[in-house]
């Protein structure tokens, strides 16, 4: 087992109750994210005739920065993955019309876009290929 400092190493090996621990709270953090984002993706600021959808822009952005980081600080696609299946249920579940028959993600550009958009961004980040660590270019020159 690798240690720096008395604390293991990416290598170390992790129990199975410590990695169904990672992807549970992954997947919270990501139904919690994508419950906020369905609510905050309306918010718009108008100027003049040019409407900005400031709230669309932000949750895209965040959740991009979310499933980026989950995966640079679990060091792996699971955890990644759980977080991507926590926001796309919110935003799907979120689609559906409520028992008085209305929905937080309406129809238009920027609920279709919400719609689509945190499930793409799912996609690329999750598909993104490793790339070598630091420690292995070293060793390799």
């Amino acid at each position: 087992m690798s240690t720096v400092d008395g604390i293991p190493g990416p290598e170390a090996p992790r129990s199975l109750g410590s990695r169904i621990g990672s992807l549970a709270i992954a997947f919270a953090i990501g139904l919690v994210y994508g419950t906020l984002g369905t609510v905050g993706h309306r918010h718009a600021w108008q100027v003049g005739d040019v409407t900005i959808p400031w709230g669309l822009v932000l949750g895209l952005v965040g959740v991009a920065a979310l499933l980026v980081g989950i995966r640079l600080v679990a060091g792996g696609r699971a955890a990644c993955a759980a977080a991507a299946i926590g926001i796309v249920a919110a935003v799907a579940l979120f689609s559906l019309p409520g028992p008085g028959g209305s929905v937080l993600v309406a129809g238009g550009v920027v609920g279709t876009v919400w719609a689509v958009g945190p499930a793409l961004i799912a996609v690329l980040v999750v598909a993104w290929p490793s790339l070598p660590s630091r420690d292995a270019a070293r060793t390799s020159r």
